[in-house]
């Protein structure tokens, strides 16, 4: 009965996993105890279709020791030529009350970040994507050294969905 219960979980699970049809690119890569601000998480991309537009995110998993409701984020995007694009973004991790947006029904909390959309990837090649952290706090000048409370870093490439 037990063997029986724990194939049922594991078809189950596999079924879950696979129903991601969106999924073109997801890969996560983890953190140390704490993610200092020269630390830069790279993700190598070979993108599958030069003509076909994706949606682009960055995922973060975060537990209860991130201290605060925003996380500030440089996202680098170097083309297979040379080109390179550089972006500051801001998201929103916690509510007004403190309770954080991500996913997850124990202490660690998934979060999908909006990067990009309907990004086509017109030069063939290997793409790198590298993101680091730019937090400051309130009042600071000088930057979050060592950030408490990331334990992964993701980058997820999705097809559209059609309308």
């Amino acid at each position: 009965m037990r063997n029986s219960v724990l194939l049922f979980i594991l078809g189950l699970s596999f079924i879950i996993v696979s129903c991601d049809s969106k999924r073109v690119y997801d890969e996560y890569k983890s953190v140390p105890n704490e993610w200092n601000k020269d630390s830069v998480i790279s993700f190598k991309i070979n993108p599958p279709d030069s003509i076909k537009p994706y949606n682009l995110f960055v995922d973060l998993r975060n537990t209860s020791a991130y201290k605060y409701s925003n996380i500030f984020l440089i996202v680098e995007m170097v083309f297979p030529h040379g080109k390179t694009i550089k972006d500051t973004l801001e998201y929103r991790m916690a509510d007004p009350s403190g309770k954080f947006l991500g996913t997850g029904l124990m202490d660690v909390k998934e979060n999908k970040l909006w990067y990009k959309e309907d990004v086509v990837f017109k030069e063939a090649g290997e793409y790198t994507v590298n993101i680091q952290h730019a937090m400051r706090e309130n009042g600071k000048v000088n930057g979050v050294v060592d950030l408490e409370g990331i334990t992964d870093v993701g980058f997820r490439i999705e097809t559209p969905t059609s309308n």
